[in-house]
């Protein structure tokens, strides 16, 4: 965000504060920054805030804003500060955890006088009166605990021209349309149910078809890779996560240990000391690397209620995930082959631009400076060598390892964390794993931990939003759906529908008691790819008359010629319906 932006947004936070205390002079005042896309305000209020309201306070700071308004910055004391915000027990709260001696100002704009250390814009004449916009109201607890209070944060956006505004506003609307909640109801592709428990997801019939494609790729890319399917079990001792030192860097994220015949164990978080169990259950040769086990393992992680959203935040989830062994002369090339894999699996499924991040080592960790050096150098060395552009994201590793971190770009361009690709040294040490070399001697090997997808919930929710619910044929829910045009042809449709189940062909028939026009447009609605509508002629001369989901009508064409077009489609898992 430019500077100019930057004060223009944080002057409205300030102006939207006063228009607040003008409609609730008793509010408490939390916090009200600039942000990337707008702006935002927290306050305790003594009701929850309706549509109604933040329209009249959105008309109001129009108001405030045609004042010409200069913003002045003042500095004071501890004490002097202590009673300017007397009444403001959210305020006297960062007052009091301020460094001693640190300035204190404060700005003041109107009637509005708020703590606050700047940038702003000189008078509110800076700020275009029509370029701005508040979008809604949500609780916030404040600091972010929930032990705390929970405020109301009211968001707005703004820029410095009504033009870009409406841009993001259109912009909005349509992220509101392929919102991955709506679509995955209308679509009935998942269901989140509180009587089941809240971010424990239900994959419904149609999810679950698009859930199996992708695990059908995902397989078949892994053996030709040179992957072994493994599995493993959802719960393991408690001691098992205290040797893998998770339970101590990673406990706010695991759920309490049960007892189960005067032993704790405990939900896995993750698949990797499955693994390691697996190596270790005998000798390895070093001829045996690099061994690569991949597993679809589903994980479970305490996400408090505030953060869980839809499929992208979840308390179980299964991850693509998988575990290489390799000796110190094969990371490296290691590293390359996981990075191609990767890019080709994201390619596959639509995605063809991402940011790329190296996460360094953060305070809390494990395992020596020499070997963190040796490991984040390795993925150094790998990005630079494949041309891939990268940021440094510093600290951001795991306790046992750095990590590249690849987050995708839909449709709109917003990045989604998925792929994670870390070097661990650490736990091959803690779970004592060692090769035989060809020295004869031991050695220690180094593990790689990899996710592509990251989790299949996550990818899932990110594949409706980037398409819209309308999948690749290969992944559609239903591929094909035979549309009768009166009961005459119900039986030829039920056999082309079994003939297209043969080849393997998510098709189904739609023998409802309705007109076919109605049909049509339910296909459509539900984004089948092909409606095969069938009257007289086409049962009698084997055709199907086959519409696109963009309601493109190709016309009657032989059954014979749709299934090898169709079969193409699938088998490329092309992005084209035709």
């Amino acid at each position: 965000m430019d500077e100019k932006l930057l004060k223009l947004r944080h002057s409205l936070s300030h102006v939207m504060a006063e228009a607040v205390l003008k409609k609730f002079p008793d509010a408490l005042l939390g916090i009200g920054p600039a942000i990337e896309e707008g702006f935002y305000y927290d306050f305790l209020l003594p009701r929850a805030l309706t549509p109604e309201d933040l329209n009249e306070i959105e008309q109001e700071m129009r108001r405030i804003v045609k004042g010409n308004i200069k913003f002045v910055r003042k500095e004071l004391s501890r004490a002097e500060a202590r009673k300017a915000f007397k009444n403001q027990k959210f305020k006297l709260e960062l007052i009091d955890e301020l460094p001693e001696g640190e300035t204190i100002s404060t700005y003041t704009s109107d009637t509005f006088t708020d703590l606050c250390k700047g940038p702003h814009v000189e008078s509110t004449k800076e700020i275009p009166a029509n370029a701005f916009k508040l979008l809604e109201a949500s609780g916030a607890y404040w600091r972010g605990d929930e032990k705390n209070p929970q405020l109301q944060r009211i968001y707005g956006t703004a820029f410095s021209s009504k033009n870009e505004l409406d841009e993001y506003l259109k912009r909005l609307e349509e992220i509101k349309e392929r919102d991955h909640r709506k679509l995955g109801k209308d679509l009935e592709l998942f269901h989140l149910s509180d009587e089941i428990g809240a971010g424990l997801v239900l994959w419904m019939p149609k999810g679950a078809a698009v859930r199996m494609a992708l695990e059908e790729y995902w397989k078949s890319a892994h053996f030709k890779a040179g992957y072994q399917v493994v599995y493993s079990p959802h719960i393991a001792k408690l001691d098992l996560w205290k040797t893998s030192h998770h339970w101590e860097f990673y406990r706010e994220n695991m759920y309490s240990p049960m007892e189960i015949e005067g032993q704790d164990y405990e939900l896995k978080p993750m698949n990797c000391p499955f693994h390691l169990q697996m190596y270790k259950m005998r000798k390895r040769s070093y001829r045996e690397l690099p061994l690569r086990w991949a597993e679809l393992g589903t994980v479970y992680r305490f996400e408090r209620s505030g953060v869980l959203h839809g499929l992208m935040r979840v308390r179980g989830f299964t991850q693509d995930d998988a575990h290489i062994i390799v000796t110190p002369e094969q990371l490296e090339s290691e590293l390359v082959n996981i990075l191609n894999l990767n890019l080709e699996i994201l390619r596959t499924c639509g995605f063809s631009e991402y940011d790329i991040y190296l996460s360094t080592m953060p305070d809390h960790h494990v395992g020596t400076y020499e070997n963190w050096e040796k490991a984040t150098s390795a993925l150094k060395s790998v990005l630079e060598k494949t041309n891939l552009p990268y940021k440094i994201d510093p600290g951001e590793g795991v306790f046992y390892g750095p990590k590249i971190d690849i987050k995708i770009k839909d449709t709109l361009g917003r990045a989604w964390q998925c792929t994670t690709i870390q070097v661990d040294f650490n736990l091959p040490e803690a779970f004592h794993i060692t090769y035989v070399g060809e020295d004869g001697q031991e050695h220690q090997p180094i593990m790689l931990h990899r996710a592509l997808m990251g989790s299949l919930e996550r990818f899932f929710g990110v594949l409706i939003e980037h398409y819209k619910g309308a999948f690749p044929v290969w992944m559609a829910p239903v591929q094909a759906r035979l549309i009768p045009v009166t009961d005459k042809q119900t039986e030829y449709c039920r056999r082309v529908v079994a003939e297209l189940r043969d080849m393997g062909i998510r098709a189904e028939l739609d023998d409802a008691p309705e007109r076919m026009q109605k049909k049509i447009m339910t296909a459509q609605h539900e984004k089948v790819p092909y409606q095969l509508v069938v009257g007289e002629r086409e049962a009698g001369q084997e055709q199907v008359a086959v519409r696109l989901r963009t309601n493109e009508d190709l016309g009657p064409m032989p059954l014979a010629d749709f299934k090898r077009m169709i079969r193409r489609i699938i088998d490329e898992r092309s992005a084209s319906l035709k």
